[in-house]
């Protein structure tokens, strides 16, 4: 069961002004008086310059924003937080919650409201003392109020505020059409996002044109560009209706600009003196790469596609898509492509796979696309990337374990996956190539 959610407005918040202004001047006159009696001296009066009640929040608590975990003088080492917490849409809730945390000597970096049909949902970018643990903080949001309380380890990129971390997303995702899925996650957090294609016939039922939030708010459906439909589940934590507004409005932005890749390629001389090109691939390389499949030996298309070879070209559509990873294709200099490497979405998996024409194996051409699919999975703060292959497939092994990465092995069946976890560096090892030329 789903309900449709309004973008434009997220909810309506039943709070009148009066009441709104009584809330912002007695958290001003709290935080004042923590200050104070923090600092051992007073801020500077209302009868200052530029000193207004409806201000003072936002002076008093933006003089830490944009600041770092670290070391503080009075606290020792600190560590960031991040938290939503649902509190009673009455005035002194919030200032309730405030001075809760100040008791516990944890600075509010940045706070964001999430107004509901029922109470308010707030999340805060909290720096806490080090030796503070995340049972003692939302033991101490739950009694001055809180309710549903989540919390978790932030870093620095947190620091950046909301508007500014999705205009930035909204950028990436216009250079490249294969940032949508990945610009989704960073603005949602860690959640699991599948495509269906809009051939599909559930494709699109029940699923109005402004999307929909299912009714527990841990799903939402969202009408992707090509047709189909983007479904994101979070079942750890529900999305509120400004999230939906804001992940809907990337898949608008998506939709307006149209299928798209960046236009960068590198030149490179392999050992035996050839020139190849390594670019970003998609939907207008799909004859080349189907005349690469008939120039391939049926055990390379074995391998790769791990079923029947006149099935093979049914996979490129999807696989040179941007709607589901990014394609990278090696071309020689006389424009023939010889190689097509894909790091593929996967819910919130990352998948890896390689082909690699048979005149051109044992060249370096798969370990030089594998390594740039990494270091696209890197900046893409992928965690991990396994690629499925069969057992009897050494070269696909050799070139895993050329990654220098912790490596894990499971087979069944015949069937072998590789997983390479990426939070480890790489040892070094000697390139294949040099570079010769880049546009």
């Amino acid at each position: 069961m789903t309900r449709k959610v309004s973008a434009e407005t997220p909810a309506a918040d039943s709070r009148p002004v009066r009441q709104w202004r009584q809330d912002v001047v007695e958290l001003a006159a709290l935080l004042r008086t923590w200050w104070a009696s923090r600092h051992g001296h007073a801020p500077p009066d209302d009868n200052d310059a530029g000193a207004d009640a409806g201000t003072g929040i936002g002076t008093g608590i933006g003089a830490d924003i944009g600041t770092d975990a670290g070391t503080d003088t009075e606290t020792g080492p600190s560590v960031l937080w991040r938290m939503r917490t649902t509190v009673q849409d009455q005035p002194g809730s919030l200032a309730a919650l405030c001075i809760a945390l100040a008791g516990r000597r944890i600075d509010i970096l940045s706070l964001q409201t999430h107004p509901l049909a029922r109470g308010t949902v707030d999340e805060f970018l909290l720096r806490a003392p080090g030796d503070l643990a995340a049972a003692e903080i939302s033991g101490s949001v739950s009694r001055a109020g809180g309710a549903g309380t989540w919390i978790e380890r932030a870093d620095t990129h947190d620091l950046v505020d909301a508007p500014t971390r999705v205009l930035g997303l909204a950028t990436r995702t216009a250079l490249d059409a294969a940032e949508l899925p990945l610009a989704l996650r960073q603005l949602l957090g860690r959640c699991t996002i599948r495509s269906l294609p809009g051939g599909h016939s559930a494709a699109r039922e029940g699923v109005p044109v402004e999307g929909a939030l299912e009714e527990t708010d841990t799903v939402m459906r969202l009408r992707a560009p090509e047709g189909g439909v983007i479904t994101v589940e979070r079942p750890y934590l529900p999305f509120t209706p400004t999230e939906f507004a804001r992940a809907r409005a990337l898949v608008e932005l998506d939709a307006r600009l149209g299928p798209r890749v960046p236009h960068g390629q590198d030149v490179l001389t392999l050992p035996r003196g050839n020139a190849i090109t390594v670019r970003r691939a998609d939907a207008s390389d799909l004859d080349a790469a189907k005349a690469m499949h008939a120039r391939c030996s049926p055990r390379t298309l074995s391998l790769r596609y791990h079923g029947p070879m006149g099935d093979a070209d049914r996979y490129l559509g999807h696989l040179l898509s941007p709607r589901y990873g990014r394609t990278l294709a090696v071309q020689t200099a006389s424009g023939r492509v010889v190689g097509l490497g894909h790091l593929l979405w996967d819910g919130d998996e990352t998948e890896i796979a390689l082909l690699v024409e048979d005149d051109w194996q044992r060249r370096g051409v798969g370990g030089e696309l594998l390594r740039r699919l990494v270091s696209m999975a890197r900046e893409a703060n992928c965690e991990h990337v396994y690629a499925v292959t069969q057992s009897s497939n050494t070269g696909m092994v050799a070139a895993m374990r050329a990654l220098g990465l912790p490596l894990d092995y499971q087979i069944e069946e015949g069937t072998l996956v590789i997983t390479a976890r990426l939070d480890a560096n790489p040892v070094a090892s000697p390139r294949s190539f040099d570079h010769s030329a880049r546009d």
